[in-house]
């Protein structure tokens, strides 16, 4: 990993990496669609990436409405993981968040998912319920969390 790691926002030349990324984190993946509608058409998405060297190494989405976000995605390549990257790029999007006017995050997360739990949890993020069945693959309950910037 190069000590020159750099934050910018996601464009669509980023498409075909980011999609590696999804391929490698998440049993379903997005689409190359949904990614290009992401960047295109939803007025309310803000998407990062980290990049090392020309590496996408991680991305993370959030559709942010009035003052609220919403994290949709966060992931990392495999290669890159326990570096602490994931939670570099969440604390950026959270000060981008915070920048652009809001006062709370929500996203959802895996129960089984016991690292991003833990990383969500250090960041401030409390379970506010349980989405039952919330993943399609498996059926997997999801914790909504929450955290509050005042």
């Amino acid at each position: 990993m190069s000590k020159t790691l750099t934050f910018r926002k996601m464009n669509t030349a980023d498409i075909d990496q980011v999609l590696n990324v999804e391929k490698q984190s998440f049993t379903l993946p997005w689409s190359r669609e949904a990614f290009f509608n992401e960047l295109n058409h939803n007025q309310y998405a803000v998407y990062m990436v980290i990049e090392d060297e020309g590496i996408i190494a991680g991305y993370c989405g959030a559709w942010i409405v009035i003052d609220e976000s919403h994290i949709t995605n966060i992931a990392i390549l495999p290669e890159y993981r326990g570096q602490k990257l994931g939670e570099a790029l969440l604390r950026k999007m959270i000060e981008i968040s915070i920048s652009m006017g809001v006062v709370r995050m929500t996203l959802e997360v895996r129960v089984s998912n016991a690292v991003a739990i833990s990383l969500y949890e250090k960041l401030g993020f409390q379970k506010g319920g349980i989405r039952k069945n919330y993943y399609t693959d498996n059926q997997e309950d999801a914790y909504v969390m929450w955290v509050n910037f005042s």
